[in-house]
């Protein structure tokens, strides 16, 4: 993978400033390679100019990279239309947006929304929020012993009162990945529509929003090689039909009167004022490149990677991995007998490895674990065995310093 990695330009010039950098941080944000950078600029200095209504070379050019991106976006995904890809500027911004226009016109007393114990802070504080304003009741699902979810407990928590299941694809703390396929299956049998959470998805396996029928479906464009302030809501048709524009502004409206607006068609419906067009070109040149080494590939890569580090770390004396056995993901979570994380990350900094270190905005479950934290690594293409080697010898060395 050393041929993938010299096209990520930060590696080569941390090495020429004389700087260690082993970038194990992928859960959190993704390192960019030279071909989204390039995309970018060359938006800014060959073709700049709004999109949308302006007949000018730069304008005409921007408008179809703009249209484009939407494009490279959908085929991603597997939506069946391009009315069904609304930008975002994150996954926490199309949380809200579901929130807000889909939820809470709604929702009344009584009404129950479920979540998971494993939920991001972003899929868990809107929900929790919307309902405490309309007196209705955020239900939590319980994860097993093994800390996977109890889809039995999910079944027995489906009614008819629930009116969304928020659902993370992968925990960004444990590594665990749930089974989409049979969540929304269970859900959709009690009419109950499903959002998913898929920050943590797009480079652990090809999605197909058609295959897994969510309703709903959100990603970051930084955490694929993209840049950040972009990010993607998927929705079926019928439901963004039915919904309320998620923001009002310019951009989204076909006629206004002093007495009355006519919304745009879809998706313009839902996207006020001008958008992050660079953050969108940005975005496609990433899925670009992401297919061009291939999902699966990078898939199985950081995967690989993950089962090398749970064979290599569980050789440290009181070293604790958090859901070791998961399998298909990035991910991997452990604590170290009487070290704090944040010391574990701040000599790891020390040395070039960075790591992340605290609750993952995953304060609920932090709780249920009963623990003070964690410290993350994450794994992406241009990961090696090499660096998980170090990452071993200095865990090593951090243990023989505190203790």
């Amino acid at each position: 993978m050393q041929s993938i990695k010299s096209e990520f330009p930060i590696f080569e010039n941390a090495r020429k400033e004389g700087r260690s950098l082993i970038f194990l941080d992928n859960a959190s944000t993704t390192q960019k390679p030279q071909c989204v950078i390039d995309a970018i600029s060359g938006f800014y200095t060959g073709y700049y100019a709004n999109v949308g209504r302006g007949l000018y070379w730069p304008a005409t050019i921007a408008s179809a990279s703009y249209d484009q991106s939407r494009e490279k976006v959908r085929a991603f995904i597997g939506a069946s239309s391009k009315k069904e890809v609304v930008f975002t500027s994150g996954t926490t911004d199309a949380v809200n947006k579901v929130v807000n226009s889909f939820l809470l016109p709604q929702l009344e007393q009584g009404d129950e929304v479920l979540v998971s114990e494993m939920e991001h802070h972003s899929n868990f504080v809107p929900w929790q929020q919307a309902c405490q304003s309309k007196g209705a009741q955020l239900k939590v699902i319980p994860l097993d012993a093994e800390l996977n979810l109890d889809l039995s407990e999910l079944a027995s928590m489906l009614t008819d009162n629930v009116k969304i299941l928020a659902i993370t694809a992968i925990s960004n703390t444990l590594g665990v990945k749930n089974d989409l396929k049979k969540i929304i299956k269970l859900a959709h049998q009690h009419n109950v529509k499903v959002f998913v959470d898929a920050a943590q998805l797009p480079l652990s396996e090809k999605i197909d929003v058609q295959e897994m029928d969510c309703d709903f479906l959100a990603f970051s464009g930084h955490k694929v090689f993209g840049p950040t302030g972009i990010g993607v809501l998927y929705g079926k048709q019928g439901l963004f039909d039915k919904m309320s524009p998620l923001a009002y502004g310019g951009g989204m409206v076909q006629q206004v009167s002093v007495d009355k607006t006519i919304m745009a068609d879809l998706p313009s419906k839902h996207e006020a004022g001008t958008p992050n067009i660079a953050g969108a070109i940005g975005l496609a040149a990433a899925i670009d490149f992401v297919n061009s080494v291939g999902v699966e590939e990078i898939g199985r890569h950081s995967a690989e990677l993950r089962k090398y580090a749970v064979e290599c770390l569980s050789e440290i004396e009181g070293l604790t991995l958090l859901a070791k056995d998961a399998e298909g993901t990035a991910i991997l979570s452990f604590t170290v007998e009487g070290i704090h994380p944040h010391d574990i990350a701040a000599f790891l900094a020390e040395k070039g490895i960075a790591v992340r270190a605290g609750h993952h905005c995953t304060h609920p479950l932090i709780q249920k674990l009963d623990i003070a934290g964690t410290v993350r690594i994450s794994f992406s293409i241009y990961n090696s065995e090499e660096e998980v080697d170090l990452l071993k010898n200095t865990l090593d060395e951090i243990r023989s310093f505190f203790l």
